[in-house]
């Protein structure tokens, strides 16, 4: 078998702020952008794969969901619990420097892990965590 990653999704409760954050601040670029209001669907992803994307979409647009479930995905998107994401670079400080610098959550510096990756933690606007692994 030949299977690839070709999109995964990351929930929004803002789809300008998520935007600003995946492109502004990851570099990455914008692939479809649909839907209006909260209810937009926003594809992004890295130049350099364009067949592997991120979809950053509303939370709780499926009508089976219901307003308890609604309710406890807010819950944990606050708490910063529902979505996340592992990236890697092979500039971990300076990737680290211009993230903190746009103004995003640090959720951890640049540490050595004690399972030998060395990694750094941030919150995008809607909560999720992001993890940025160095390439070695």
């Amino acid at each position: 078998m030949d299977i690839t990653i070709q999109t995964t999704f990351l929930p929004h409760d803002d789809p300008d702020t998520s935007l600003a954050f995946y492109r502004d601040t990851l570099g990455f670029e914008v692939r479809n952008d649909v839907g209006q209001g909260t209810m937009r669907w926003i594809t992004v992803g890295p130049a350099s794969q364009p067949g592997t994307s991120i979809l950053l979409a509303p939370p709780a647009a499926d009508p089976g969901i219901t307003d308890d479930e609604r309710r406890t995905i807010a819950e944990m998107m606050a708490k910063g619990t529902y979505g996340w994401i592992m990236l890697a670079t092979a500039d971990l400080d300076g990737t680290f420097d211009r993230v903190q610098a746009s103004g995003a959550e640090v959720a951890q510096e640049p540490t050595e892990q004690p399972w030998g990756m060395r990694d750094c933690a941030f919150r995008d606007p809607a909560g999720n965590l992001i993890r940025i692994n160095e390439l070695r």
